[in-house]
């Protein structure tokens, strides 16, 4: 497979690496962007790669609690700009209570619920909307908890909407407790929220990364096999603290010191009760949407040139 200067750049941003030892991981993978991160962690060069093909787009993620039912929605626009008008945000808001009274089953079902306080449906309100603010607006996800203990948080006005789902046993209120956690999973991003989620293939290819790393250390590639293996199993719960969310350190070590997990138990119970992590939902803006990357200065000469 044929790799391109593009793809070189793309390497280096998903991994800090530099850019000739880029191009020498696509060479030595053929040009396999997965594989050459593999390779440049076994090398040694790498640590984990960015998530570099999540080009932002405009428009706001939101989470609310709407009656004891939690929402995190996104809603796209073409433009920053539109996006802050209070027009477009009482759009957000009120498409969250639809959600949160009338349960549409998607975005479809969604488009086809009637609108707070009028007798227009979804679609016919933000077709007035466009109209109004004059620009193109997408409801692109929402989901909800209709159960448990909910608590939103919005991030940078909506650069992450983040709901979290908590257990909770006693009369306590568990509302900073969740919104901790939020700010957790804004701030870190993990990939899963508990280590037993984590499907075994991706822990026995981080083995393999590790075991590759240590054959490629003059100091460790004399030890015996057993001795590695028992050296990369170890590395597994560091694995863990990087992508597991309640595995992860917790963010606030100036209200606790040790995992998010810990953190939970710890401040359920100095509140009297008990509190445990159910489920979260995190949306950031944009995330996976291909925006078009303008080239200004082509576009400019393109207009100079039409112009004579």
């Amino acid at each position: 497979m044929a790799f391109t200067a593009l793809d070189v750049k793309k390497l280096r941003e998903m991994t800090n690496v530099g850019m000739m030892d880029c191009k020498a991981a696509l060479a030595a993978t053929d040009g396999d962007m997965d594989k050459a991160v593999d390779w440049l962690r076994e090398k040694g060069l790498a640590k984990a790669a960015k998530k570099a093909d999540r080009i932002a787009a405009e428009g706001v993620a939101y989470a609310t609690v709407v009656d004891g039912v939690g929402v995190v929605i996104e809603v796209n626009s073409e433009t920053d700009f539109a996006a802050k008008t209070d027009s477009f945000l009482d759009l957000v808001k009120n498409l969250a209570i639809v959600v949160a009274q009338q349960n549409p089953a998607d975005v479809e079902a969604l488009k086809a619920c009637t609108y707070p306080n009028s007798n227009l449906t979804v679609t016919e309100i933000m077709q007035e909307k466009v109209m109004s603010i004059g620009e193109n607006m997408q409801i692109r996800r929402f989901d909800r908890f209709a159960t448990g203990t909910s608590v939103a948080y919005v991030h940078m006005g909506g650069t992450h909407g983040v709901l979290v789902n908590l257990a909770v046993e006693g009369d306590i209120d568990a509302t900073e407790i969740g919104k901790n956690v939020a700010m957790q999973i804004a701030a870190m991003n993990a990939k899963y929220w508990d280590k037993s989620l984590v499907p075994q293939a991706e822990v026995d290819k981080e083995m393999s990364v590790q075991l590759a790393l240590m054959e490629n250390d003059p100091k460790m590639a004399s030890k015996p096999a057993q001795v590695k293996e028992k050296i990369a199993a170890g590395k597994i719960n560091a694995f863990y603290k990087d992508i597991c969310l309640l595995q992860q350190d917790f963010v606030r070590s100036d209200l606790f010191q040790g995992d998010v997990a810990g953190y939970i138990a710890d401040a359920g119970k100095k509140l009297g009760g008990k509190v445990s992590f159910v489920n979260a939902i995190h949306y950031v803006k944009g995330e996976g949407i291909e925006k078009k990357e303008e080239n200004f200065a082509a576009e400019v000469a393109a207009q100079i040139a039409g112009a004579k």
